[in-house]
């Protein structure tokens, strides 16, 4: 897990602690979560399940009706469980906790027989691994809303803090790859400079291959070119204003984004706080 303040781990779990995310395929993807290596734990046995969701305050799990696990679980007072959860870091290392819970609610899964939904309320607040990772995704996603036109313009400082290989790219349009150099970012999307005429490229689809490291990712962003400007002394230059398309935007990148946006308003801050203490500074000098 990447350094978190523990200031940031609080305003998480105090923000979000009551909301529920459903650990899709993107999700566990994002996540790194090993499917495999999730088990629900009680009176000295576990048992394998799937985490279907999780919130700072209770998980819910999916277990099958026939197995050991629901017959201990569906007793009528059930014994105190733990949910065993188990992520990679970026290093490829297994990294796994228990949560301790209770069973609270057991209901079959959408309307099986063969499966059930148990609601288990935590008694404990989660480990801050868990905090930190659910929490960046719940502030990516509000803040893909709320502060989509942010627009954080590409500097070999804002590439290094992003983990942006390189702002030459290579773009598809129209199913031709052209270079291109990238000029801006945004959770909606981007503004890059290319050979061509503004009259071949307004409203066309354009994929941009954007490369990742730490960890390394490679994407490819889907989106329309919504409006182009001339390129003051090259008359075969345009920059293009490229409109992401909603569902083409990964977890991934939000998150990316969002690290960034979150970790200059807090140098802004500090910034801001330093220039008043400086000011107070000099009134108090001059008295």
């Amino acid at each position: 897990m990447a350094f978190v303040t523990t200031q940031t781990i609080n305003r998480y779990y105090d923000c979000y602690r009551d909301t529920e995310i459903v650990f899709s395929k993107e999700i566990i993807h994002t996540l790194k979560m090993d499917p495999r290596q999730i088990y629900i734990k009680s009176g000295g046995l576990q048992w394998p399940c799937i985490v279907n969701s999780s919130s700072f305050n209770q998980a819910k799990i999916i277990l099958g009706t026939n197995g050991g696990a629901y017959a201990t679980l569906s007793k009528k007072d059930p014994d105190p469980v733990s949910l065993k959860f188990s992520f990679y870091n970026p290093d490829g290392q297994l990294m796994s906790f228990f949560v301790n819970a209770k069973v609270d609610i057991i209901q079959p899964y959408m309307n099986s027989t063969d499966l059930s939904l148990i609601t288990i309320q935590y008694t404990q607040r989660p480990p801050d691994d868990l905090i930190v990772m659910l929490g960046s995704l719940v502030e990516a996603n509000m803040n893909a809303i709320r502060r989509k036109e942010d627009r954080i313009h590409i500097t070999q400082n804002s590439m290094r803090k992003l983990g942006l290989q390189r702002k030459e790219l290579t773009v598809s349009i129209q199913n031709i790859q052209r270079n291109c150099i990238l000029q801006d970012l945004s959770f909606g999307g981007a503004k890059i400079v290319l050979l061509g005429l503004s009259k071949f490229l307004l409203q066309k689809e354009a994929f941009l291959q954007l490369e990742f490291d730490d960890p390394h990712e490679m994407m490819i962003i889907k989106g329309i070119i919504v409006s182009t400007t001339p390129v003051e002394g090259r008359s075969d230059l345009i920059g293009a204003s490229i409109q992401f398309q909603e569902d083409s935007i990964s977890l991934a990148y939000k998150i990316r984004i969002n690290n960034y946006i979150s970790t200059m308003r807090k140098d802004e801050l500090n910034a801001n706080k330093d220039e008043q203490q400086g000011e107070v500074q000099k009134v108090s000098e001059a008295k």
